[in-house]
């Protein structure tokens, strides 16, 4: 147990929350793309707080599995390799199928009315271009679902692996990274609908049975598509000089340069730029 002496101010660890909160929503959505060396010097500049919060933050997100660290070299964002993505379909099939069966038991008439909306709201993004937001209402499908089990083990479980997904894992692979994976469009939303009429019925080995067959399905289909395909974002070199831990990695022979998706100054800070990088 830390003394209080031990833990970092308030202060620094509000920037710290800060710094990982946006860190985490560019690396979900996509906008800080797998392989991605992260420079704590560029971070701290561009988000105006010192080089203390960003290096905690990274370490949190370390602690997601959204980040990687390589003694003197830094960290950079992780990759997920076909094995990798078909793990996590796979566990989540198993662990996804027996939180419906639980949910069935406790889910409120408030949340299958989102169950419905979603679906509704889904059927409307079935084009590539509305990729992003059709993975985000999908998430909160799954979401919904799992916490209406009321398993906190199960609903932890969960959380984790949806920190990898579905953004991350599917930005590594370029077949996936802005379209959907191919023959799923209009079966996803027919296998939603199953789940969610047998959780209106409260028939928790038939919401179990839709859900495991709805993800083994989509696993299905993505190993058939990773069969051809290496990931699309293979890791960048990092620098060919070694770095002290905590500097700043980069790649070989080209000068530092702004990520273009960092994010102005944080709330309470002065940017250390005057110019925004957009």
């Amino acid at each position: 147990m830390m003394l209080a002496m031990d833990l970092p101010p308030p202060e620094s660890r509000q920037l710290r929350r800060l710094v990982a909160d946006r860190l985490r929503s560019d690396i979900l959505e996509g906008r800080l793309p797998p392989g991605k060396w992260l420079r704590q010097e560029q971070i701290a500049q561009e988000m105006g707080v010192s080089q203390m919060p960003v290096r905690e933050a990274l370490r949190e997100l370390a602690a997601e599995g959204l980040v990687v660290h390589e003694p003197y070299r830094g960290a950079r964002i992780n990759s997920v390799s076909p094995a990798d993505a078909i793990d996590l379909y796979a566990s989540r099939a198993a662990i996804e199928g027996l939180a419906a069966r639980a949910a069935a038991h406790s889910i409120t008439p408030e949340e299958l009315a989102q169950l419905k909306q979603l679906t509704a709201r889904m059927k409307r993004k079935l084009s590539p271009k509305h990729i992003v937001e059709y993975r985000e209402l999908n998430r909160r499908f799954h979401t919904i679902i799992f916490t209406a089990s009321r398993r906190p083990f199960l609903i932890r479980l969960l959380q984790q692996l949806w920190s990898t997904f579905p953004s991350m894992l599917l930005d590594s692979f370029g077949k996936t990274a802005r379209a959907p994976i191919p023959g799923r469009e209009t079966d996803d939303i027919e296998e939603h609908q199953a789940i969610i009429d047998a959780l209106q019925k409260g028939d928790a080995e038939a919401a179990g049975r839709a859900m495991q067959a709805h993800l083994e399905e989509t696993l299905r289909h993505l190993a058939a598509l990773l069969d051809d395909e290496a990931p699309g974002a293979a890791p960048e070199a990092p620098g060919a000089a070694p770095e002290a831990p905590g500097a700043a990695p980069e790649a070989p022979g080209a000068a530092p340069q702004a990520p273009k998706t960092l994010p102005a100054a944080l709330p309470g800070t002065r940017s250390r730029r005057r110019t925004q990088q957009l």
